[in-house]
């Protein structure tokens, strides 16, 4: 059959592809991770009846878990949007063999269905209808309820992918998204309308009634159909690319760099490769939703004697860009990297208008977490201590060991669930760099006091700052014994 063909093929292109053994190492640590998030999913699901159950004093578990479905579906919807790799299909080789436009279509739309990551969250939710589900209604009830959830998680799929398609996740496409569910929670926190009733009404009806999940089903191939007009509409690659010319976005103005000389020619350069690419752009997005991490903990009394997770946390928020961007500074740039090593730039020029890329990331993760605050002094002094050592400490060691990593990275590719270009050398850069000061900050507050470790760590902030240019000296020299390994690993592509 056609579709077996079809796997097959797309089995042996990841198979033979150059970096698939290259990057096996990262697969199997990622596995691993996987098994351990699975083990917690598991838990969770055994769990869940027990912890719904203490929620609320009228409902059951089930039915609160109802009123939590179109929440899960808006979020799920949300998330897939900006992180969900979009399948894809080297079609002019199938163009010219008798192989019927539909078939290709359905098996590019079909393919996601497969993904494991997928029905993750299955995990949680078969657990809980065995153990809740079929202990307060029946067995045929317990199936409905996980079959409605699986047809939730292909209606959103399809749907993901053709509002990806269809608008594409640009800037305003974030902002818009951020606003809708902006409105959604501000609506509920003031009681103005409630999405928990109406989805407690609607997926009661769904799991309840005996042909009730046929409407998910029904949901799940409208958007199907959706993807398939699309692509009728843009099979051949000219007339899509027609167009989406008119959607294209140049970069910001950045003309007033101009006046800082190379230096700022090259930040402008950087900015602009991050904002026209869909894994910078992306970073730039899990950027946004990584800076509200410290609502989990620094409102939590359970966390307030945890010293060092906490500096931890403040450390992660305050540099947060800086770390996600400085880890790959230089190869980000592996696409261009022989040409810019041919331009009249001294590799001098090149590291400090990385450096000082980073140190405005510092910055201005440093003021978008300024509301923290709020939560007290403790966390003020966290964060300007974090920030300080970030600018004094982190920040160099970004730029010394980020030219240990000799992988190419495609720029066109979302960063979400992609793990092209990195290598267990990318977990050994940050490991340390992250929880090392976290280990000092716990070391020293135990023996003596939470302000001590702050000072500690702020002295070693300031002497950096104050001994910028001979550490940076240092970082050119790194640079220039490794630049021509970085080439080569650059030039051998994935």
């Amino acid at each position: 059959m056609l579709i077996f063909h079809l796997i097959s093929q797309e089995w042996k292109k990841n198979v033979r592809a150059q970096g698939f053994y290259r990057n096996l190492a990262v697969s199997l640590l990622m596995g691993l991770f996987a098994l351990y998030m699975a083990a917690i999913f598991l838990f969770l699901g055994f769990s869940l009846n027990e912890l719904l159950e203490k929620a609320h004093s009228t409902l059951n578990p089930t039915e609160l878990f109802n009123g939590g479905m179109l929440y899960i579906l808006l979020g799920g919807l949300a998330i897939r949007f900006f992180m969900q790799q979009l399948n894809t299909v080297n079609l002019p080789p199938y163009q010219v063999l008798p192989i019927k436009r539909s078939s290709l279509i359905n098996f590019l739309l079909l393919k996601a269905l497969f993904s494991p990551l997928n029905y993750f969250l299955l995990l949680v939710v078969v657990p809980f209808a065995v153990k809740s589900v079929v202990g307060y209604y029946s067995i045929a009830v317990a199936v409905r309820f996980v079959l409605s959830f699986v047809f939730v998680v292909w209606f959103n799929s399809f749907m993901a992918s053709f509002l990806k398609r269809k608008y594409g996740s640009n800037l305003l496409s974030f902002l818009l998204v951020i606003a809708v569910l902006g409105v959604i929670v501000a609506l509920e926190y003031f009681e103005v309308f409630s999405l928990f009733r109406v989805s407690k009404s609607l997926f009661g009806f769904i799991v309840f009634k005996p042909y009730g999940c046929i409407l998910p089903l029904i949901a799940a191939f409208l958007a199907f159909l959706l993807n398939k007009w699309f692509f009728a509409q843009n099979f051949y690659a000219e007339r899509f690319n027609k167009k989406m010319q008119g959607d294209k976005v140049y970069g910001a103005n950045l003309s007033f760099l101009d006046r800082f000389g190379v230096v700022g020619e090259l930040i402008a350069l950087e900015i602009k490769l991050i904002l026209r690419h869909k894994r910078t752009k992306s970073m730039l997005y899990l950027s946004a939703f990584f800076l509200l991490y410290g609502l989990m903990f620094y409102n939590k009394p359970i966390y307030a004697q945890h010293n060092g997770m906490l500096f931890f946390i403040a450390m992660f928020m305050t540099g947060l860009l800086m770390f996600m961007y400085g880890q790959w500074v230089v190869s980000w740039d592996s696409s261009h990297f022989d040409s810019l090593m041919t331009k009249n730039v001294p590799v001098k020029t090149y590291i400090n208008a990385n450096y000082y890329l980073l140190i405005s990331f510092n910055v201005l993760c440093f003021v978008l977490t300024t509301p923290y605050f709020y939560f007290g002094m403790k966390i003020v002094y966290m964060h300007l201590a974090a920030f300080i050592f970030n600018a004094g400490v982190n920040v160099y060691l970004l730029l010394y060991f980020s030219t240990f990593n000799t992988k190419r990275i495609d720029l066109s590719k979302s960063s979400a669930m992609n793990y092209q270009g990195t290598t267990f050398k990318s977990f050994l850069i940050v490991l340390p760099i992250m929880f090392i000061p976290m280990i000092l900050v716990t070391v020293i507050s135990t023996f003596f006091s939470m302000t001590v470790a702050l000072w500690v760590l702020t002295i070693l902030g300031f002497t950096g700052i104050l001994l910028r240019q001979p550490i940076l000296s240092l970082c050119v020299n790194q640079f220039n014994s490794r630049k021509y390994k970085l080439a080569e690993g650059f030039r051998q592509g994935e």
